[in-house]
């Protein structure tokens, strides 16, 4: 394979959940590669949300709004980035012609949306009002049902500072520090260990070790063993 481009987030910055964390570390094993491969170009793109891509809130707004409501988001001051498909998709596939290998590059995504003017904006462009105390009589209610655990009022692109440009004005170079090859390799094998038993302490003190900046907000829980259990019959 000539080329690998991994497509990453800005959770991936200063992660305060698993999922930032594991894409982050993900972008970390590309890095190390990238120095020990002579073969492959490892290359990672970084971006906020597509807009109408699976678990978007355009499409869930959308939805809501067809059942009338109420249209839920986490915080009112809750802000993130956004691009189209096409957008993505074709700046996406001009990063990683640039690439020269263990490149990290970040998209300009504008600026970042403010998701309650979101919803009040699609809310009037279905033609409907919003119900608050302003206009009781409105058709659509927004509820605040508050952040979840790891979850960010706002977003960012970069972990350190001064990205460097590129040739296309809305593609940036971040420089980011990486763990080599041999001692990510082994303590992705003690990571390995600590899944396969459920260690959930030393899941989360190896993530910790190997992503700087990665602070957890609250205990890691496994939603999927749950909710087995939850489903589980009784015997």
């Amino acid at each position: 394979m000539s080329d690998f481009v991994l497509i990453s987030t800005d959770k991936a910055v200063r992660p305060t959940n698993v999922m930032g964390t594991s894409k982050r570390l993900a972008e970390m094993v590309l890095q190390a590669l990238a120095v020990e491969s002579s073969v492959t170009r490892f290359s990672m793109v970084r971006f906020g949300n597509v807009l109408g891509s699976s678990g978007s809130v355009v499409p869930l707004f959308r939805q809501q709004i067809k059942d009338g409501g109420p249209i839920t988001l986490t915080h009112g001051e809750v802000t993130r980035y956004f691009m189209t498909i096409p957008e993505a998709a074709q700046l996406v596939i001009q990063a990683g012609a640039m690439a020269r290998g263990g490149d990290v590059f970040v998209l300009d995504m504008g600026e970042p949306v403010r998701i309650m003017d979101l919803a009040r904006r699609m809310v009037e462009l279905s033609g409907l009002r919003v119900r608050d105390h302003e206009d009781p009589e409105g058709d659509i209610e927004i509820q605040v049902t508050g952040l979840r655990p790891g979850e960010k009022l706002y977003e960012e692109l970069l972990i350190g500072n001064q990205p460097e440009p590129t040739t296309h004005p809305r593609i940036m170079k971040a420089h980011e520090d990486f763990l080599g090859w041999s001692e990510l390799n082994s303590k992705l094998d003690s990571l390995t260990v600590a899944l396969n038993t459920n260690d959930v302490d030393l899941i989360r003190s190896l993530l910790q070790q190997l992503v700087p900046g990665y602070q957890p907000e609250g205990d890691i829980v496994d939603w999927v063993h749950l909710e087995r259990q939850t489903e589980a019959p009784e015997r």
